[in-house]
């Protein structure tokens, strides 16, 4: 009786590795870029901080509307393809030069976006490093057969596009305005 209970056991525990290994929806997927600016870390932070100014800097932002719900601080990016994100700011820490936020709801394809912007010293005087990290879903957050556009590579692709420009535009506008 206790081996065909073991056997039993055995084939029901096997039988469910494939299911729970199946099961287990998207996995985290993250973008991390840094670049090197030739220009004062303080001035590139004063830049980077500014939580409505993103427009400024960023090719891809047409708008920013910032607004206060008690404590909290919003935005709203209009994009210049017409998509929009609505952002909550989740902290600014002029200590380490760092700021955080996550995305709300909005067009990107992709969910439970998180990300960082950092300003550190540069290797040599007078420069600044740029890291600028985000951590997501793809938009489909089910087992395949995933939907065309909802799936890793497109979450990812959008979130490297993003953050390629907007570096690239960030260092020319700090650099420019020496």
């Amino acid at each position: 009786m206790k081996k065909i209970l073991a056997l039993l056991a055995l084939g029901l525990s096997v039988s469910l590795v494939p299911f729970t290994v199946a099961a287990h929806g998207p996995s985290p997927q993250k973008v991390e870029k840094t670049i090197t600016i030739k220009a004062d870390p303080a001035k590139v932070w004063a830049i980077v901080k500014d939580f409505g100014g993103i427009h400024n800097w960023h090719p891809g932002v047409a708008s920013t509307k910032v607004e206060k719900k008690g404590e909290e601080t919003f935005r709203t990016l209009t994009f210049k393809d017409g998509g929009h994100v609505y952002e909550k700011l989740r902290s600014i820490d002029d200590a380490s030069m760092k700021i955080k936020y996550e995305i709300i709801e909005g067009t990107l394809p992709l969910t439970d976006y998180n990300a960082s912007m950092t300003v550190e010293k540069g290797d040599k005087p007078g420069e600044s490093k740029v890291i600028w990290v985000g951590r997501f879903y793809r938009l489909y957050k089910l087992n395949p057969p995933i939907p065309a556009g909802q799936d890793d590579e497109t979450a990812v692709n959008a979130i490297t596009g993003i953050f390629d420009s907007g570096l690239a535009n960030l260092q020319k506008v700090a650099e420019g305005s020496k």
